[in-house]
């Protein structure tokens, strides 16, 4: 796809127009985000992400799971598997918390003894764990290519709209099903722990961020349809993103900076509506971003791809992310 020209230039000039007004418009009222980044010596910066990470994990009602990661048993159960182009794929049940299990998609290449590289596939709203195999989709059957590439891949349901058990919060018990899923990958004797990656669109890209932000141990991260500031989303959009304290605390290049020094594309289109995640909000973010790449000495492993489609995967930029990222051993 090719953008007309003229309409590129027109965007580039209105961006570098309004940028600094937009700026100003979408900067924290008084007494919101007093964790914001700013830049400081690498130590200061770790510090920092320590931080503003245990607060997170606080206000999203974690604690209590995390404190027993790694000593939860997985319970797992199979229920259906199935030869694809390259690559075994089964349906899975696993143990969330003590009472409450997921089902999960769980895919292994047919060739090959391992260890393999291993990618968390999210989906967004309206989606399910197969969607991001479905190629007829927006998603580009990432997950399918990568399975299909030599990866390991696993996805689960994060699209609940309830919170399934008293005391917890949405976006943390999504969270949480993540975080097994990644648990499970660690399990594996075929799974290479210090090559586990993830990705996702939209909702999906939202969770890739706040599973790599809170796992130090994940690898690298593509986050596609989400780069923007919390400001543009109130307004049009599901408000499922929200829960007490954080808009206090950060905004959402904080949060990606905590993903910081490890490896992270965003992927934001060029015909995203106005109203969702576009390009020019997405460049005000990332710019909010890179300081802390700049202070822990890593400043080429953040990218903001811009690309010619709407809200959507851009399958090529992702596999050849990870295939830089991912797939040569450390």
């Amino acid at each position: 796809m090719k953008i007309n020209p003229y309409l590129r230039l027109i965007t580039s000039v209105w961006m570098v127009v309004s940028a600094p007004l937009y700026a100003g418009a979408l900067s924290p009222v008084d007494g919101m985000r007093d964790m914001r980044y700013s830049r400081r010596t690498a130590a200061e910066a770790v510090r920092w992400q320590h931080q503003l990470r245990q607060q997170c994990i606080e206000l999203l009602h974690l604690q209590d799971l995390m404190n027993l990661r790694g000593q939860l048993p997985l319970r797992i159960k199979r229920c259906a598997e199935a030869d694809r182009s390259g690559y075994r794929m089964m349906e899975l049940e696993i143990a969330a918390t003590p009472g409450r299990r997921i089902a999960v998609v769980f895919t292994r290449p047919s060739q090959g003894a391992g260890p393999f590289p291993a990618v968390v596939c999210v989906h967004g709203h309206g989606g399910s764990r197969h969607v991001v195999y479905d190629v007829e989709t927006i998603y580009k059957g990432f997950a399918h290519h990568l399975a299909s590439a030599g990866y390991v891949t696993i996805s689960t349901e994060v699209g609940q709209h309830q919170v399934f058990e008293p005391g917890r919060t949405l976006i943390g018990e999504r969270l949480w099903d993540l975080l097994r899923c990644v648990d499970y990958l660690r399990s594996l004797k075929e799974v290479d722990v210090q090559r586990i990656g993830c990705a996702g669109l939209s909702l999906g890209g939202e969770m890739a961020m706040w599973l790599a932000a809170m796992d130090e141990g994940i690898a690298a991260t593509v986050s596609a349809g989400f780069l923007t500031l919390m400001d543009q989303m109130e307004k049009n959009h599901c408000p499922c993103w929200k829960f007490d304290g954080l808009r206090q605390r950060a905004d959402w290049p904080d949060i990606y900076s905590l993903i910081a020094p490890r490896p992270l594309q965003c992927q934001n289109g060029w015909k995203e509506p106005p109203s969702d995640f576009v390009v020019s909000f997405a460049r005000l973010a990332m710019a909010q971003v890179r300081p802390i790449y700049q202070d822990l000495g890593r400043p080429n492993a953040v990218e903001l791809h811009a690309h010619c489609g709407a809200h959507e995967i851009d399958l090529a930029a992702l596999m050849d992310f990870f295939d830089r990222t991912l797939r040569v051993r450390p």
